[in-house]
């Protein structure tokens, strides 16, 4: 049985470049001095929760002529060690090793032809450590039928939880003509689909995906109208197809002092860290900036237990949003920057509705690579003129988790580039630290370093209006 791509799945699929790879990734770095964790053990664990997510056994079959949107169907020839590759570092390793090792990980286009993920066990990373750096197609993750693997093959024990026998036959082949005839049938039943393929016609995914809301509309109800064209902004150029990775490791403890000291949320505290961030780098690079200078960005997700830091395990019950907010890079006082955010953000939620994320949970609690995979669908939502920088922020378990014994240390989202956006930024809380990811075009934005270096010095200077 085949199931076809939903409009927002197929924008996806054929919006991709390959200067615009369309794949969701993340890193986990795992304490491994024992060897709790091998590859095959690694294997044996995706190989059981694949029953989870069926969709990681499927591959995208396109319908002869364009007669409608490509389907999913099963890899008949599916075989998980081509999926899970090993890889190592020269001995010891580095975090920067690692980081560049990513970079040239995430450039690359996942096979097409395959179904659209790989996962590498990046070995040799020093003080007994071990890396697993997972990347997914937007279009394979959809945060709500389709979870992220990452999403399934963690436990909050060290002893993994026991899943049933999966005994997975791929299902019947479609020939060419089969495709094509249940393409012009779901035409004549569904007009709508004729249209939307004539919509998919157009070169910018935001237009493609424009008839698309409600796809969407659960995961980003309640927004506002575009409030017009982003600011001009370096972080808007024409970006190649190469890409640099680095990462900032913060503690959670922190955005709660500096919420505790101004009534603030922890959202605006860390959109408050990146505007001083961006601010001193704008001034770096010689930009002009003005009293009322701006950065506009995407924040689709902002989730938290209570705004306490999603301080169990499980989040179901707390909230997404998705809003656009101007990041006030003009205002040279960090502690007003704080207030101009947090008056926009309370704003944001006197106006609109959020949707609960308890489908998102429902396995095992720990849920950020879905959602930053919801956040970058959601984003698509505007044409690429509407905002300068995306920004994704998930919650994860302040307790630990493990992947087949070995305990997790770090999590770090690695969000796509969209078309002409040479940084975006994710951050994902786990158990009491905040992670910020920042992947970055390799040409446009060489100094990506220096950003990471610029979000502790803007932290510290919060920290410091607070004492």
């Amino acid at each position: 049985m085949t199931t076809r791509l939903t409009p927002l799945d197929a924008a996806f699929y054929a919006s991709e470049t390959s200067s615009a790879p369309m794949h969701i990734g993340s890193l986990a770095i795992v304490e491994n001095a024992h060897g709790a964790l091998t590859y095959d053990k690694l294997v044996d664990i995706v190989n059981s929760r694949l029953c989870l997510v069926p969709r990681y056994r499927q591959k995208v079959r396109e319908v002869p002529l364009g007669l409608g949107r490509p389907v999913w169907v099963d890899d008949k020839d599916f075989d998980i060690t081509y999926h899970i590759r090993r890889s190592a570092l020269p001995t010891p390793g580095s975090d920067e090793q690692l980081y560049e090792l990513v970079a040239r990980l995430s450039s690359r286009q996942l096979d097409r032809t395959l179904p659209l993920w790989e996962m590498y066990l990046v070995e040799g990373l020093e003080g007994g450590r071990c890396a697993i750096f997972t990347k997914s197609h937007s279009a394979l993750v959809d945060g709500d039928e389709s979870l992220e693997i990452g999403h399934v093959i963690l436990d909050s024990n060290e002893t993994p939880r026991e899943i049933a026998d999966d005994l997975w036959t791929p299902g019947h082949q479609p020939n060419d003509a089969t495709l094509a005839l249940q393409a012009v049938a779901d035409i004549v039943s569904r007009p709508g689909d004729g249209i939307e393929m004539v919509r998919q016609t157009a070169s910018d995914i935001g237009a493609r995906v424009g008839g698309t809301v409600a796809a969407i509309g659960k995961f980003a109800a309640g927004l506002h109208s575009p409030p017009g064209v982003a600011p001009p902004s370096p972080l808007n150029a024409a970006i190649s197809r190469n890409r640099l990775f680095d990462v900032a490791k913060t503690d959670l403890e922190d955005y709660r002092r500096i919420r505790q000291q101004f009534g603030c949320s922890i959202n605006d505290a860390i959109l408050a860290v990146v505007t001083g961030a961006l601010r001193t780098w704008l001034q770096t690079r010689g930009e002009p900036i003005a009293a009322y200078s701006s950065i506009r960005a995407y924040v689709p997700m902002s989730v938290y237990v209570g705004d306490a830091g999603a301080t169990t395990a499980n989040i179901a019950g707390s909230e997404l949003s998705s809003f656009l907010i101007d990041l006030p890079v003009g205002e040279p006082n960090q502690v007003i920057r704080l207030s101009h955010i947090s008056h926009a953000t309370e704003a944001h939620k006197r106006n609109t509705r959020s949707v609960t994320a308890r489908t998102l949970v429902r396995l095992s609690g720990f849920a950020p690579a879905s959602l930053h995979a919801m956040s970058v669908r959601a984003a698509s939502r505007y044409g690429q003129r509407m905002f300068n920088l995306l920004i994704t922020n998930a919650p994860g378990p302040q307790i630990p988790m493990y992947i087949a014994g070995a305990r997790m240390l770090e999590m770090y989202p690695v969000s796509p580039l969209l078309k002409n956006q040479a940084l975006s930024i994710g951050l994902t809380s786990y158990d009491g630290k905040v992670y910020y990811g920042l992947n970055a075009d390799r040409e446009t934005m060489s100094d990506v370093d220096l950003m990471t270096t610029l979000l502790y010095e803007s932290m510290e200077g919060l920290l410091n209006a607070c004492a």
